[in-house]
């Protein structure tokens, strides 16, 4: 594997003026950061070696490089996911690539489900703690020494400054943020009334198909991470309401000035 992030960092290297500081993955429906992005490089991520290919809509399928606030960033304009058929190497194959870059910190977002009846769609949820429920690991085999320990502490998934910058800025701002558990599980279908009741129980409070196994290689090769969650349906076991991909991007679009503002926040700060 080592060979083919190499592959890809020199590729990638090679289009770049700056090594960034940030890299940011945009999930499903948060596309519009990348409209506050400054200096853009688009690369096509079919032009970089070993790069796998996005399959879902509302994922662009490029990298962008520019400035935000005066900070450079790389952006991952589309996600891979567990469900399109790729292995757990595969969907986080991006996330070693980076690293191969130089790049410490780390933002994620989504789009989830919210299971805390305290939640509305739209909402955001600034992720302090995750379970997973994947079934397969993605640390799982041989261990790569070069690029972490094979037993990774998973104690303090989500960095503390950042995450408290985020909640912070979002308090001083009287931007509605909430903190909590994310559930990852496999997809592709979204979750029945009953497993929604079940996140509920085992400690969740949002639900969703990606962002785990990418936290997990990142903090296996000690990046600092950031992650929020956009609450896009909720679900429990009184709730059955019906629930699609369009309405996901909706709800999606309708939170991002807000989630802008948050990120632009971490961004400056951290």
């Amino acid at each position: 594997m080592l060979n083919r992030i190499n592959e890809a960092v020199k590729h990638i290297n090679n289009l770049l003026p700056d090594q960034p500081e940030f890299v940011i993955v945009l999930g499903s429906g948060l596309g519009k950061l990348e409209d506050e992005v400054e200096n853009k490089i688009i690369i096509n991520y079919k032009d970089i070696p070993n790069f796998p290919q996005v399959t879902v809509e509302g994922h662009k399928g490029h990298l962008v490089y520019g400035t935000i606030l005066g900070k450079k960033v790389l952006m991952m304009a589309g996600r891979f996911h567990y469900y399109e058929g790729y292995t757990m190497e595969e969907v986080t194959f991006p996330m070693r690539v980076f690293n191969g870059l130089g790049i410490k910190k780390v933002i994620l977002s989504n789009a989830s489900g919210g299971v805390n009846p305290a939640f509305q769609v739209g909402d955001i949820m600034l992720l302090k703690d995750h379970i997973n429920m994947m079934p397969e690991h993605p640390l799982r085999g041989k261990n790569i020494d070069e690029l972490g320990p094979r037993f990774v502490d998973m104690s303090k998934a989500y960095d503390r400054e950042m995450l408290n910058e985020a909640a912070e800025f979002a308090k001083a701002n009287d931007i509605l943020v909430h903190q909590g558990v994310y559930v990852g599980l496999q997809g592709p279908t979204f979750e029945t009334p009953s497993e929604y009741g079940l996140v509920r129980f085992i400690g969740g409070d949002a639900v969703g198909m990606s962002t785990v196994p990418e936290v997990i290689v990142a903090r296996h090769m000690d990046m600092r991470v950031f992650c929020l969650s956009i609450i896009t349906d909720l679900g429990g076991p009184e709730i059955s309401f019906d629930v699609s991909h369009e309405d996901v991007l909706n709800a999606a679009n309708s939170a991002m000035p807000n989630v802008i503002k948050v990120v632009k926040s971490v961004i400056e700060n951290c």
